[in-house]
């Protein structure tokens, strides 16, 4: 039960690789966050962390592997939080940047395609924010968080530009989660 079948540190550095190349290959495959998933998405999440268990543990099932491995990852974790909070080039690489998908009326077609964010879906968000039209759009920006913020143009009458946060998961079903202004 607690006999080690490998050395600590080997679990150390599996737990390290595998957290790393997940969070490479997570981070390449967009901005939907976990409470935003599709029901595919979570299957997917949890086919992914059975296909890398034997990677990580290497064959050993004792409790002893298993706690090195969680400490690991949690400690790996807060890691990676601490440096992308403090440093701006590593939240850009590990993190990425909002991107723009309207700019002043204009679909930026490349954007929606990195990001698989199709034009119904866009649409969507931007009749959740009452924008009956692409034209009436000064910026959209898909965010971090995987929510669609629009800037509504300046109308005729000189009112500021609304601003609206539209999370990419409950678009779906009809809902925004709010809006500022």
């Amino acid at each position: 039960m607690w006999h080690l079948s490998l050395p600590w540190w080997e679990f150390v550095l599996r737990a390290v690789i595998v957290y790393g190349f997940l969070i490479l290959i997570l981070r390449v495959t967009g901005k939907r966050q976990i409470g935003q998933m599709s029901p595919f998405d979570l299957v997917l999440l949890l086919v992914l962390s059975n296909a890398v268990q034997d990677s990580m543990n290497g064959g050993d099932n004792s409790v002893g592997g298993g706690l090195i491995l969680a400490a690991t990852l949690i400690a790996f974790n807060a890691f990676v939080s601490f440096l992308t909070a403090r440093n701006r080039k590593a939240e850009k690489l590990l993190v990425g940047e909002p991107e723009i998908l309207i700019y002043d009326g204009k679909v930026i077609k490349k954007t929606l395609d990195q990001e698989a964010v199709s034009m119904d879906e866009l649409l969507g968000a931007l009749r959740s924010t009452g924008c009956d039209d692409i034209k009436d759009v000064h910026l959209a920006t898909l965010e971090l968080n995987g929510q669609i913020t629009v800037v509504h143009a300046e109308d005729p009458t000189g009112k500021k530009p609304r601003v609206f946060r539209i999370s990419r998961g409950m678009r779906r079903k009809g809902r925004h989660s709010g809006y500022g202004g």
